[in-house]
């Protein structure tokens, strides 16, 4: 990620608002519930090179408090994959215990290399052929690769009617173009970050996988809670029966 400050580098952009969490949320909209009794299916995919080292223990804290708060719930089964080095990019088993997932998440460390978000995309599609993958959510702070193959892929994931939830950590304006058209196609959402928005993103985290576990009771249950603001703010947008357009 580059400095906000370098010598030819971008130029600095404010912290994520609250309009940008809003007009995360207003998105969400498009979204079907999971149906009563299914499990839902939710991949979570991280970008673990380099450049997002000085921030690694704070995401995998929030993203680990996400699968926690679903525990309660239930009905989620989730799938991690990350990418770093050279040519690494691994997924791991489906599973349904949130424990399970953070251990294998703080078991990453970060690498140098390259993105492979288009190794994402493609894994999520064969995903989704073999089983209904119900969103695809991805954390990361840059983008190097072709972003027409990119698009091309997320066309792809859209008629599968997979939404892809994308969270960019800093501002680098490449992979924030890159991250709101992937967003646009699969009718999905994108929404900045920074360690001043920490608790927005873990709030944002926890309401979409309550909502992929048990779809609207589940986030009613939630945003009753102290710390369902996330819940209450997907809610103030959500429709009942709404579905993706």
């Amino acid at each position: 990620m580059p400095a906000p400050h370098a010598a030819g580098g971008l130029p600095q952009r404010p912290s994520a608002s609250d309009a940008d969490v809003a007009a995360f949320i207003a998105k969400m909209q498009s979204v079907a519930p999971v149906a009563t009794g299914e499990h839902g299916r939710l991949m979570f995919a991280m970008d673990a090179t380099m450049s997002r080292a000085p921030t690694w223990d704070m995401a995998l804290s929030l993203q680990g408090e996400m699968f926690a708060a679903v525990k309660e719930v239930g009905g989620l089964d989730v799938q991690l994959l990350y990418f770093r080095g050279m040519n690494e990019c691994r997924a791991s088993k489906w599973v349904s215990d949130p424990e399970a997932l953070a251990r294998l998440m703080r078991s990453v460390a970060c690498e140098g290399g390259l993105t492979q978000i288009g190794k994402v995309l493609s894994h999520a599609l064969d995903e989704s052929r073999r089983r209904k993958v119900n969103a695809l959510v991805y954390v990361g702070d840059s983008m190097e690769e072709n972003v027409d193959a990119l698009c091309a892929r997320a066309g792809e994931l859209a008629l599968m009617g997979v939404p892809v939830f994308l969270f960019q950590e800093g501002a680098d304006a490449t992979a924030a173009r890159a991250y709101q058209e992937i967003a646009h196609l699969t009718k999905g959402a994108y929404c900045r970050f920074d360690r001043g928005s920490a608790r927005q993103l873990r709030d944002l985290l926890t309401a979409v996988a309550v909502y992929a576990a048990g779809g609207r009771k589940a986030l009613l249950a939630l945003g009753d809670r102290q710390n369902g603001q996330g819940a209450r703010l997907l809610l103030e947008q959500l429709k009942p029966g709404a579905a993706g357009a």
